[in-house]
């Protein structure tokens, strides 16, 4: 071994420079840069004990969020190994496909998860072990020294559209996508996060975590998102600086926050207008919730756009206007264009498919070599699958051009322009429209709506109530009231499923 690995990677050579700060908090317990650094040396060693280098081995692992996750995380890659965070809600089976799909190595758990992901790893023939054994190794000192052009992390899709795909990113894309939002949201070592999101996806892994480290600034943990959690933190934690969360997780707290006493409302409102910054992200924001969310706190939530592959695109700026329904315009270090079906530059106002290039955007979907070829143009581009206009600079997401995208009656609608609208309706709570495949009109409008407890509708209700209000041909033609629309785990909602809703058709 050679050399002191904490200088080679971008991210936790950082870490050096804070050392005496709070860099994690997790309750009553503060850990500091130096802690952090101290333990990973640990992991890295103990994962080391067996040879010189992993090798870019993957390796995953299930802790739940807070200082062992980190721990873990940078254990892994200061061994030179590739990061697999598996979604810690997940059942075992889950776990199973992701274990297979990257040939993962070695597998770690926390105590917690531990008996559940043994039998899996051990029918794969996998080295699984135990993340406490891992904190108590001696040594740590000599680690090898890891190219930052090395993978470092695989990460999972979402799965909305398809089976997931692994989505490689080296140490260099990393912190690229760090110090893009590094640059336009302003982050320093004075800032302070509440993270309640998972640590299997980027805006929790990148976007809160990595910039917050990167900085120098702290990051508070929740084991997961708890509303009346969320708003005791706001209320009594006099350092909170920056909060990002979820669209469904801004309504949750808009509702608890009605069922308040005005002199609770009062004291949550005057809670948040401490924040320099709350942002939204890895959905749509319903203009609503926007409105909602403004009128309480006096913030006007930063929409951004990004995706797994790509990191974060697109931002509504810190400083300046943001745009109700807009995503805003390309960050720093990012290359944007829309590309119409035609293969050319649509005229302003016009619907293209949003393309991305730069170092930002992921290596590769992994052993997916033709899916990483075609997800490519010749000149490099990234083809999101989302279609986008641009207004005056400012982009606005149409939707995903496989399931957002509904062609109707020779019209192409926008799912999410008419979800928007839906959610108007005084009985509507959520909801989320899909195109279903029909012979004679080629797909037809159907909305899926979760409603305000106790009332009924019906869809000749809902139809004479749309056409007041949108053009015929996007006005549903099919209703479902659900309980609750499938979501995945970042309160994404997931068409293929809503979809499934309409198959008796």
């Amino acid at each position: 071994m050679t050399g002191v690995s904490a200088e080679s990677l971008p991210l936790v050579a950082r870490a050096a420079q804070f050392a005496e700060r709070t860099a994690i908090v997790m309750g009553d317990r503060q850990f500091s840069y130096h802690d952090l650094l101290e333990k990973s040396g640990r992991v890295a060693a103990s994962l080391l004990a067996r040879g010189s280098d992993l090798r870019e081995a993957r390796v995953a692992f299930a802790v739940p969020p807070g200082f062992e996750h980190v721990v873990v995380q940078w254990g892994i890659w200061r061994a030179g190994g590739i990061a697999v965070p598996l979604a810690i809600m997940h059942p075992p089976a889950e776990w199973s496909y992701v274990l297979q799909d990257a040939k993962v190595a070695i597998a770690i758990a926390s105590d917690t998860f531990y008996d559940g992901l043994l039998p899996a790893a051990t029918e794969l023939g996998l080295d699984c072990r135990s993340s406490e054994s891992l904190y108590e190794f001696p040594g740590g000192n000599y680690l090898p020294q890891i190219e930052a052009s090395r993978r470092a992390m695989i990460l999972y899709t979402s799965g909305t559209t398809s089976k997931p795909k692994g989505v490689v990113s080296t140490h260099d894309m990393i912190a690229a996508q760090i110090q893009s939002l590094i640059n336009a949201w302003a982050w320093t070592e004075r800032d302070r996060i509440l993270h309640c999101l998972p640590l299997h996806h980027i805006h929790g892994i990148i976007n809160v975590l990595c910039c917050a480290l990167w900085s120098g600034a702290a990051c508070e943990f929740l084991l997961r998102f708890d509303v009346d959690e969320v708003w005791r933190r706001f209320l009594h934690s006099e350092d909170l600086t920056v909060f990002m969360a979820v669209p469904t997780i801004y309504s949750q707290l808009i509702q608890a926050w009605q069922k308040f006493k005005e002199k609770e409302q009062q004291a949550a409102t005057a809670a948040c207008q401490k924040f320099r910054l709350m942002v939204s992200g890895s959905a749509a924001l319903p203009v609503e919730v926007l409105e909602h969310w403004r009128l309480i706190t006096g913030h006007t939530l930063l929409e951004r756009y990004g995706m797994t592959e790509i990191g974060m695109a697109l931002s509504n700026p810190l400083h300046g206007e943001r745009r109700p329904g807009h995503v805003g315009t390309p960050l720093p270090g990012v290359e944007l264009r829309l590309v119409a079906e035609d293969g050319h530059v649509p005229e302003m106002g016009s619907p293209g498919e949003i393309q991305v290039r730069g170092g930002t955007v992921f290596k590769e979907y992994w052993q997916r070599p033709e899916a990483t070829r075609s997800a490519f143009t010749e000149g490099g581009w990234f083809r999101t699958g989302d279609i986008g206009e641009c207004h005056d600079g400012h982009i606005r997401i149409l939707g995903r051009s496989s399931v957002d995208i509904i062609k109707t009656g020779g019209y192409k609608v926008s799912a999410l322009e008419i979800e928007a609208t839906l959610r108007v309706h005084p009985l509507i709570t959520q909801c989320a429209v899909v195109g279903l495949d029909d012979l004679q009109w080629g797909q037809l409008v159907c909305a899926a709506v979760e409603l305000q407890p106790g009332c009924d509708l019906d869809l000749q209700e809902l139809r004479y109530w749309g056409k007041e209000r949108l053009a015929p041909y996007k006005v549903p033609s099919r209703l479902e009231v659900v309980q609750s629309l499938p979501r995945n785990a970042m309160g994404k909602v997931v068409k293929p499923k809503v979809l499934e809703l309409f198959s008796d058709a």
